[in-house]
Parts: C-alpha cells; structure tokens; sequence
C-alpha cells in the first residue's frame, strides 16, 4: 500500500469497486482489510470472521509480514476486546489496548499496539465479523486516541460495504458447492435480479460523493447517507438468498461426514469415479475443519473441471495430533515451474492461503500427462 493514504471518500468509492472483482472469501477479507488500513492510515489492521465455536474461522491480517504471522502462531479465540466487540456489538475506540481492563496479552511474536479502532460488521442482527486497526499514523494527543470520530465514521460506511462483500462471497462459495445446473442458474438469476441493480447505484453513488466532496461536502455527506441505506437493503436481500441456498452445516455433520456426502453426489454428477477413504481421524478445531473442506472442494473442481480425470481419490487421514488431506488425479496434470503463473486461475493460491491460515502446509505434486496430487496437513488442536 502507499505511504500517502487517499481521501477518504475516493478510498471508499475504491473498496466498493474492489468488491465487485473479487468473489473468493479470502480475496475479499484482505481487500477490506488493506483497504481499511490504507483509508485510516494506521499500522496494523485485521478482519476475523468468526466460527461458532468460540474461534476464528478466517483471520485475515495487513501491516505484519509472513515471517511474523507464523511466529506469531494459531488463530486467535474470541476473548478479550474481540470478544467484547462480537458479543456486544459496539464499536471500541480506545487510547491504549494494554491498558484496558479487558487486555488479557498477547503472543511475544505478536507486535506492539497501543491506540485502537474495532467495531463489528453486522448483516442485519448477526454479527459476521470483527473489523479492527491500531497504531495511527499520526502524532497523539497527550493521554489520547490518535482515532477520531471521523476515522470511526469512515470505517463505519467501510463495514456496510464489508457486509455485502461478505455475504456476496459467502454466496459465491455456496455456489461452488452446487452440483446441478438448475440450482447454479436459480443463484445466478437471483443474484442478478436482487442484488445488481442495487449494486450499480452503490458505485454511481459513491463516485458521485467523491466529486461533490470537495465543492459541496453537505451533499456529499448526503450522498453517503444514501450509500448506507443501498448497502442495508443488498445485504438484506442477499442475506435471504444466502438462507434459501445454506446446505448442512460442517458443525452439525461434521467434516468427514460432510465430505463424504460431497463426494458421493460429485461421484455421480460426473463421469470421472471420485472416490473416498478416511482413518483414524478424530475430530479437528473448527478452523481447521473449514480449511480442510475448503480446500478439498477447490481441488476437486480443479480435478472435474479442468483436469480432464477418469478417477479422482480423495483421503484423510490422521497424523499426529492433526490430519492430512490428499486429493489425487489421474488427469491432465501440469508443470510445477509454471505454478506461479497458472496459480489464481488453478485456485492454487487460494489453497495455500487457507493451508497456511490455519497453521497447516500444502504442497503439489504433478506433471504433464501424470496426474497431479494435492495434499494438504493441519494441526490439530
């Protein structure tokens, strides 16, 4: 990102179209995140979207190096000013972190923070993520908050946008999952007739605040006002699409039970013989088990869809504490040397973001005319 932020209405107006070029969960949660630091100009900035298990399923980071995210070590639980901020869903604008009563620490990896700017991103009651940043990039005031109220209004209209960018990939991901052609039609019409039409007045609305801002900031500020209430009703609607198409939850079935009934509907929608074997494994930690499906799922469409496979293998299997996932083809296969190159459009960043998220490792192994094998292990909890 620049050292030199942008205004404040052109940052929003940029996150806004950002959110129509990205449809992947975690292309999206670091768009809004390095938007949000770049739109603040703060040092550090994090979206965690929460599992239902007292976790992170996704924690997503900008301002810390890779080399730090992984001394730093596993995903953060929802304690502390996280907590708070899911659970009461309020905004927390605080001088210095440490010295709130709710701080219970942090990691030694973890780098110093003292100001602080968190709120929640809510899709109408439910609270789907926790939006924070630290460190001000500005000189504070004596005993003060280099945050300000305008910096929390901002990150506020910034989290509207967020809810729909959430939810809009949440839909894309439940789409991925579907096998039949008529329910990927039914979302596409859906999505085309409740949402589009409030999308494009999203960005016309926007842009035009980023022209009026200068010469006229009360109806630019009007304009944002009009931004919000759009921002409310597309999540509404997309939120019920989102209802509609749910399928069973990994948490009440399970992640081998979840992948097995996957795997037994892409065995017969397709040509190819997708098979299944599992043991041993014992139960995983929520965010594990997510990556887990995830990337299973990215590896299968691969196999089915571009790979040209007859049979496709899947296996999980314990080791350690933890598991490891392998997705085998006998397909098409391709070069390794050229893995940055075929990497977005084979979803193998996506995987390896996932993998590395949850402290696991991916690693690829393929070759033109000799198939391709993904494996994939996590640590257990």
């Amino acid at each position: 990102m620049s050292h030199r932020p942008q205004s404040g209405i052109a940052a929003v107006s940029a996150a806004l179209l950002a959110m129509n070029r990205h449809l992947e969960m975690r292309d999206v949660l670091k768009t809004i995140v390095a938007s949000a630091r770049e739109l603040l100009d703060a040092e550090y900035a994090a979206l965690g979207v929460p599992d239902d298990h007292g976790g992170f399923a996704q924690f997503v980071v900008d301002g810390v190096s890779d080399e730090q995210w992984k001394a730093i070590g596993p995903l953060p639980r929802q304690h502390g000013i996280l907590a708070a901020m899911l659970r009461e869903a309020k905004t927390e604008r605080l001088a210095d972190v440490r010295e709130d009563p709710r701080f219970e620490g942090w990691p030694a990896a973890h780098p110093d923070m003292s100001d602080f700017l968190g709120l929640p991103i809510k899709d109408g009651d439910e609270t789907i993520g926790a939006l924070f940043l630290a460190n001000k990039n500005c000189p504070k005031p004596q005993g003060g908050c280099g945050f300000t109220e305008e910096d929390e209004e901002l990150l506020q209209i910034l989290a509207q946008h967020a809810a729909i960018a959430l939810t809009n990939a949440r839909l894309y991901e439940r789409s991925r999952e579907l096998t039949i052609a008529e329910e990927r039609s039914r979302l596409a019409h859906e999505l085309h007739d409740a949402v589009s039409q409030k999308l494009f007045s999203l960005r016309l609305t926007a842009q035009a605040a980023a022209t009026l801002v200068d010469r006229d900031p009360a109806r630019a500020k009007e304009e944002l006002q009009h931004v919000v209430g759009l921002a409310a009703e597309a999540a509404d609607e997309l939120r019920a699409a989102v209802v509609e198409l749910r399928p069973a939850a990994l948490d009440e079935d399970g992640l081998v039970a979840t992948l097995r009934t996957q795997i037994q509907v892409l065995d017969r929608a397709h040509g190819a013989c997708v098979s299944f074997d599992t043991g041993g494994i014992r139960a995983l930690p929520a965010a594990q088990e997510e990556a887990v499906l995830r990337v299973a799922q990215e590896a299968l469409h691969n196999a089915l869809r571009h790979s040209g496979a007859g049979h496709v293998a899947v296996t999980l299997d314990k080791r350690g504490s933890g598991a490891v996932l392998r997705v085998c083809d006998d397909g098409a296969g391709f070069d390794p040397r050229a893995i940055r190159r075929a990497g977005r459009h084979l979803g193998l960043v996506s995987m390896r973001d996932r993998s590395s998220g949850v402290g696991g490792r991916l690693t690829v192994e393929s070759e033109p005319g000799k198939g391709t094998t993904i494996e994939m292990e996590v640590p257990g909890g």
